[in-house]
C-alpha cells in the first residue's frame, strides 16, 4: 500500500534556466483530462501517489464531446463498477443528471442497464472540482510534446513550452487528439474536436521515440440544433423513469454542482425516405465514401450516410432528440451522425418532421485519430516494452466515455502501484465488465473501435448492474482506492443482506421458505408493491432506502436461483486455468504440436495465463492442452532444481 505522507510533492529546487524557476517531480503523470484521464488521476492520487494531470485546456476537463449521456447497454453496468471501485463517473453523472432511465426493463435483471442524460456543463464543473479538491493531485494546463528517456527508461515528459516534468510512471489518455483530423464534407481541419487543437508532436513521439505500432480510427458526431426552432408537437415524448437508485452506490457530495431539473424529456422521431434520397444524391460529397477518411469506424454506431448505403431497404431511421443541459437551448440529434458538408446537413434536417425550420448551432463532423494497437499492452494496461507507461481510453482502440473511464481507473491504479514498487494488478473478466473489456482488448484483434456489450461476457448473470458493489468494493478496499466512509456504507449493506439471505432460506411460510416465495416477484420489486409472504423475520425495514435495496437484491437472487450456481461452476473452471501463469518470455516457437498461426498469435499477444491463451482466436483446445503439458513439465523441472 502506498503511504500518504500528506506532502504530495517533492520540491527539487531552483533550476538555472530562468523559465524553470522550480520543478516538481511526481510519482504519476497523467496526459489528458478526458474521462480516462480524470479517473486515472483520481485513482492514483487516492492511493497517495503524487500525481499531476496535464490538459490542453482547463475549461474542457471531462468534456462530453459527443452525446451528453452516461450509461446504456453494458456501459451502465461499467459505470456502476467504476463507482464500486471508488471512481468518479457515477457520482458526477448522478449530480449532472437531467433524465434517468433503466433500459431493458422488459427483460431480465441481468441485462438491465442504467442510462442518464446529463447536463454537460454541470458534468464538467463537478468533475473539475473533484480533481481540484483531491489531495496529492495537481491539475495543470500544458500540452505534452514528447518523452524524457534516460538509459532506456522513460522518466518524464516535455511540454510545448519546454517544461520538463519527471515521474516514475505515466498514463497516456489522449482521446481523439492524437493527430486528430476533422472532416466537414470535403473540408478537413486538424483538431482533437471542434474548438480544440490536435496533438501532433505527441503523435510523432509515440511513433518515433517509443516505436509503437500506430493505426487510425474514426468516429463522428451529429449536428446540434436550437430548441426554439424545433416543432416538438410532431415528435413522441420520452420521459424519465422513476428509479430509486442511480449510478452511485453512495451518498452524493453536497458541495459539488448539481442540476435542479432532473426529469427533462427527450423526443423520438424518424427520418424520411426523402432524407435518404438526399443523402444518396450527395454521397459524392461524403469523405468516407471518397476515400478521404482512412480511419476505421465502428459498426455499432455508423454515420447516417453509412446507414443509408448499407441498409437501402430501410426508408427511415429512428432519431432521438436529447437536451444538452437544463440551461441551454441546444439539442443533440442521436442517430444522425454525419460527415456530409454543412449545406447538405441543413437540407437533410428540413426533410425530417419537426425540423423543417430547425437552425443548426453546431455542424456535424467526422474525426479520425491515431491509436495504439492494443496487442502492445497487457492486462494491467502497461505497455509491454515500456513497463511504466499505461495507455487508457480511445488510444487503446475503444469508443465511449464509460469504456475510457474504466480503463483510466485501472491505469491509474497500476501507475501508482508501479511508482510505489508494488505489483500491478489485473481485473478478472469473470468479476466485471471492466475485466471483460481489457481482456478483449489485449487478446482479440481490434480492427474497429471497441464497444462494450453484455453479450461480450460469458457471465452475464453475475455481472449485473445491481451487484457491482458486492463484486468489487472489497477489492477496492484492498487496493486502497475506496474511501473508508464508502466502505463502511457498503459493509453495512452487505452484512444486513447476508443475514437476510440466510434467514430467507431457513424460515418457512405455508410450507415454503421465504426465499422460494420471493421467486414469484420475477426479479422485480418496486416500492409499495405487495410481497408474496410476510418478511418481518428478515429484519428488513422497507421504509428505509437500505431495506428496499436489500429486498430488491433478494428478489433478483431468488429469480436466478440455480442458474447462478451453474454459472459459478463455470467460473470455478475458469479460475483453474487462470491459475496457470505463463512466463513473459515463454518460447512458443520451440513447442512442437502448435501450428504456425497459433505460434504467431501467441507470440503477438503474450498471454499472462492459460485461460487468456484459450481466448485467442484460432488457438484450439488441443493446443491449450499441449501448452498446459509444457507448463507442467517446466514446473516440475523448476521444483526439481
Amino acid at each position: 500500500m502506498l503511504k500518504n505522507t500528506g506532502n504530495c510533492f517533492l520540491l527539487i529546487g531552483f533550476n538555472k534556466v530562468d523559465k524553470d524557476i522550480y520543478m516538481k517531480t511526481y510519482d504519476v503523470i497523467v496526459i489528458g483530462a478526458g474521462h480516462a484521464g480524470c479517473e486515472a488521476a483520481l485513482a492514483a492520487a487516492r492511493q497517495g501517489a503524487n500525481t499531476v494531470i496535464l490538459t490542453d485546456n482547463m475549461d474542457h476537463i471531462a468534456q462530453m464531446s459527443c452525446n451528453p449521456a452516461i450509461g446504456g447497454i453494458a456501459k451502465g453496468q461499467l459505470t456502476r463498477e467504476i463507482d464500486a471501485l471508488g471512481g468518479a463517473q457515477g457520482i458526477v453523472a448522478d449530480l449532472a443528471s437531467i433524465q434517468f432511465r433503466l433500459l431493458n426493463r422488459s427483460k431480465g435483471p441481468a441485462v438491465w442497464s442504467p442510462r442518464s442524460q446529463c447536463d454537460k456543463v454541470c458534468f464538467q464543473r463537478a468533475m473539475k472540482m473533484l480533481l481540484e479538491e483531491q489531495s496529492c493531485l495537481d491539475v495543470r494546463q500544458a500540452q505534452v510534446t514528447g518523452f524524457i528517456i534516460d538509459s532506456g527508461m522513460i522518466t518524464g515528459v516535455v511540454t510545448e513550452l519546454g517544461d520538463k516534468i519527471y515521474s516514475k510512471s505515466i498514463v497516456i489518455a489522449t482521446g481523439t487528439f492524437l493527430a486528430g483530423l476533422l472532416h466537414f464534407g470535403m473540408t478537413s481541419l486538424p483538431g482533437g474536436r471542434t474548438g480544440d487543437s490536435s496533438s501532433e508532436k505527441l503523435a510523432v513521439a509515440l511513433r518515433e521515440q517509443l516505436k509503437l505500432r500506430i493505426g487510425r480510427l474514426k468516429t463522428g458526431t451529429p449536428p446540434r440544433i436550437l430548441a426554439k426552432t424545433i416543432d416538438f408537437s410532431q415528435m413522441e415524448t420520452q420521459g424519465a423513469d422513476r428509479e430509486e437508485e442511480g449510478f452511485s452506490h453512495f451518498e452524493l457530495p453536497p458541495t459539488l454542482p448539481r442540476t435542479i431539473q432532473r426529469e427533462l424529456p427527450c423526443y423520438m422521431v424518424y427520418s424520411t425516405a426523402e432524407t435518404a434520397e438526399l443523402v444518396r444524391r450527395n454521397i459524392h460529397l461524403a469523405p468516407l465514401f471518397q476515400g478521404k477518411i482512412k480511419g476505421i469506424g465502428t459498426r455499432y454506431c455508423p454515420s447516417f450516410e453509412d446507414k443509408v448505403i448499407r441498409f437501402p431497404h430501410h426508408e427511415k431511421h429512428h432519431l432521438y432528440l436529447e437536451p444538452e443541459g437544463e440551461f441551454t437551448g441546444e439539442y443533440y440529434i442521436n442517430g444522425i451522425s454525419t460527415s456530409l458538408p454543412p449545406e447538405v446537413q441543413i437540407q437533410m434536417l428540413k426533410t425530417i418532421p419537426g425540423f423543417e425550420k430547425a437552425v443548426i448551432s453546431r455542424y456535424a463532423y467526422a474525426i479520425e485519430y491515431d491509436f495504439i494497437f492494443p496487442d502492445q499492452i497487457d492486462r494491467t494496461l502497461a505497455l509491454k516494452h515500456w513497463r511504466n507507461i499505461f495507455p487508457a481510453g480511445q488510444i487503446n482502440g475503444t469508443s465511449g466515455y464509460e469504456e475510457a473511464a474504466g480503463q483510466g481507473l485501472l491505469a491509474g491504479v497500476n501507475a501508482a502501484r508501479f511508482a510505489g514498487g508494488l505489483e500491478t494488478v489485473t481485473i478478472p473478466r469473470e468479476l466485471s465488465y471492466l475485466g471483460v473489456m481489457v481482456d478483449d482488448l489485449v487478446t482479440k484483434d481490434i480492427i474497429e473501435p471497441y464497444r462494450l456489450f453484455t453479450s461480450r461476457s460469458e457471465y452475464r448473470l453475475r455481472l449485473r448492474q445491481d451487484n457491482s458493489d458486492l463484486r468489487l468494493c472489497e477489492m477496492a478496499k484492498d487496493l486502497n482506492i475506496l474511501p473508508a466512509d464508502k466502505y463502511r456504507m457498503f459493509a453495512e449493506y452487505r452484512n444486513q443482506l447476508n443475514e437476510a439471505i440466510a434467514l430467507s432460506k431457513t424460515v418457512k411460510h405455508n410450507g415454503k421458505t421465504i426465499f422460494a416465495h420471493l421467486k414469484s416477484l420475477m426479479g422485480t420489486y418496486r416500492e409499495g408493491c405487495p410481497l408474496p409472504c410476510p418478511i418481518d423475520v428478515l429484519k428488513i425495514d422497507l421504509k428505509t432506502w437500505l431495506g428496499r435495496k436489500i429486498i430488491r437484491q433478494l428478489a433478483i437472487l431468488a429469480h436466478y436461483d440455480g442458474y447462478l450456481e451453474r454459472e459459478e461452476q463455470s467460473v470455478s473452471k475458469l479460475h483453474k486455468l487462470e491459475n496457470w501463469k505463463i512466463s513473459e518470455n515463454f518460447d512458443y516457437d520451440s513447442l512442437s504440436g502448435l501450428c504456425n498461426e497459433s505460434k504467431m498469435k501467441l507470440n503477438k499477444v503474450r498471454p499472462m495465463t492459460l485461460a487468456q491463451a484459450g481466448r485467442i482466436d484460432g488457438v484450439t483446445p488441443v493446443e491449450i492442452a499441449l501448452l498446459q503439458v509444457s507448463l507442467t513439465r517446466m514446473l516440475k523441472n523448476n521444483n526439481g532444481k
